[in-house]
């Protein structure tokens, strides 16, 4: 048996290549929307990716199931579980068959079982592994997508707050604790495969450990340790992080089928005045994916900063205008992996794109100041700031500058009201990383007196100041 795994640092995301070396036939598990890394890899060692499996319908990234269907023939397996609204509503005329509780998936001599694990999503399955074609005849693993990761589980309360479907938080909550009942039968060697590690807002304290066991899980995983079934819910339920609001979009999108990609080139502009005229078309949005320090020192009116990092892809699908074209700022280097990240989350309307360079032709750039936390002490002084807080609400809760105002980056735009235009603007977050992001949208939306507070509360509760708690 041959087992590959694929992380995306930016999705936080595990996907799973699974052959049999005897038959040459392969499978990929929740496959994301990139695909040719699994079609290259299969065929450098030697297989043919006869079929792809889902555990359920995403919500955090588009899927890459209908793209390896039809455009490179893939059988798909899909849950058949969960009520009418849990239904993948893509399927006619695909290679399709779809499971429940107990299905037998075979890839040559390798079988998956399929078990229903509600509580994530009603739809929500695992697949526990044998390796027939190895000589065992018990299972080595189980793939557990986001019904269990190392350390946490799967919120429930995905669809309630990012789909409005009311009442279906504390029903998942429900369903989780009793799908768990069924997950501590399981031997205690069984390899645990999650969809997802740290970083993913998926759960709420998930580890960066790639994989674990039952065993381990049972003995360190707060949910698995869990008795009391009220007090399990109510523990699920407290403090789950702000659901990036894009994650309806997607739950959207992999219901009802994703674009398939045609692998087109993005156009590159060259001349300062056709990358302007582009720029300036109705239902258009400018993205520059440089660093902060050198957005700050000049950029094009009007544009949002993302620097390309880990954090680029979240953030994108936080701020940007699904229904809006884009127009990017790019390293060349950097400009199909920027697209990747993108198309990732379902962001496909991409016009074209300019190099750093082209900045060079531009002679009306506005930028923004860096200030340090002695200098934020002098602004303070005056009456006319209005410190921004773009940091999670238990964040805020847990400690802030004092007088800041919170409104967390993700609904920034929403409650640009809120913030007075007569008051030099100060934008911070944690560490800086997020204020940069926030300094640009609130300067493209007209607030020109604006200061970015780099180092964050990080440096200003390390120099001791006061700060102030909920």
């Amino acid at each position: 048996m041959y087992l590959r795994t694929f992380f995306d640092e930016k999705l936080a995301q595990y996907s799973y290549l699974i052959g049999c070396q005897r038959t040459g036939e392969a499978l990929v598990i929740d496959p994301a929307r990139d695909v040719p890394p699994y079609i290259e890899v299969a065929k450098k060692e030697g297989f043919h990716l006869a079929a792809a499996a889902e555990t359920h319908i995403h919500a955090d990234f588009v899927s890459g199931a209908r793209q390896l269907a039809e455009k490179h023939d893939v059988k798909l397996y899909l849950s058949d579980e969960g009520d009418q609204d849990s239904k993948y509503e893509y399927l006619e005329g695909l290679n399709v068959e779809l499971v429940n509780d107990g299905s037998i998936i075979k890839v040559g001599n390798i079988e998956l079982k399929v078990m229903h694990t509600p509580g994530h999503t009603p739809e929500s399955i695992s697949f526990m592994l044998t390796d027939l074609g190895g000589g065992s005849d018990v299972p080595m693993g189980v793939f557990t997508g986001d019904f269990v990761f190392v350390g946490d589980i799967g919120r429930p309360d995905l669809l309630e707050k990012s789909a409005g479907q009311e009442g279906t938080a504390e029903k998942g909550a429900k369903d989780m604790f009793k799908s768990l009942q069924t997950f501590k039968e399981l031997p205690e060697f069984l390899m645990v495969w999650p969809g997802h590690g740290a970083g993913s807002a998926c759960g709420k304290s998930l580890g960066a450990v790639p994989q674990s066991t039952i065993g381990y899980e049972l003995r360190n995983n707060w949910a698995l340790k869990a008795e009391n079934e009220q007090t399990f819910e109510k523990e699920l339920l407290n403090e789950q992080p702000e659901p990036p609001t894009y994650f309806s979009v997607m739950k959207k999108v992999n219901k009802e089928g994703p674009a398939v990609l045609t692998g087109e080139e993005l156009q590159k502009v060259n001349n300062a005045n056709e990358f302007k005229a582009l720029a300036e078309q109705e239902n258009t949005t400018i993205v520059d994916t440089r660093s902060a320090k050198d957005f700050a020192e000049g950029h094009i009116e009007g544009a949002i900063n993302l620097p390309y990092n880990k954090a680029f892809t979240n953030w994108s699908g936080w701020v940007l205008d699904y229904d809006k074209d884009l127009v990017l700022i790019t390293k060349d280097e950097l400009k199909d992996d920027v697209v990747k990240s993108l198309h990732s989350i379902g962001i496909d309307h991409i016009k074209a794109y300019a190099s750093p360079e082209l900045l060079s032709q531009w002679n009306d750039l506005e930028g923004y100041t860096f200030i340090s936390t002695e200098e934020l002490k002098d602004v303070y002084e005056k009456e006319d700031v209005y410190v921004v807080d773009i940091r999670k609400e238990n964040e805020f809760n847990q400690g802030h500058i004092p007088g800041a105002n919170h409104h967390m980056l993700g609904y920034l735009e929403d409650q640009v009201d809120e913030i007075p235009e007569d008051k030099t603007v100060v934008v911070h977050c944690q560490s800086g990383t997020r204020s940069a992001i926030g300094t640009s949208l609130l300067q493209s939306l007209g607030f020109k007196d604006i200061l970015n507070y780099s180092g964050g509360f990080a440096a200003w509760a390390n120099e001791g100041d006061k700060i102030e708690k909920e």
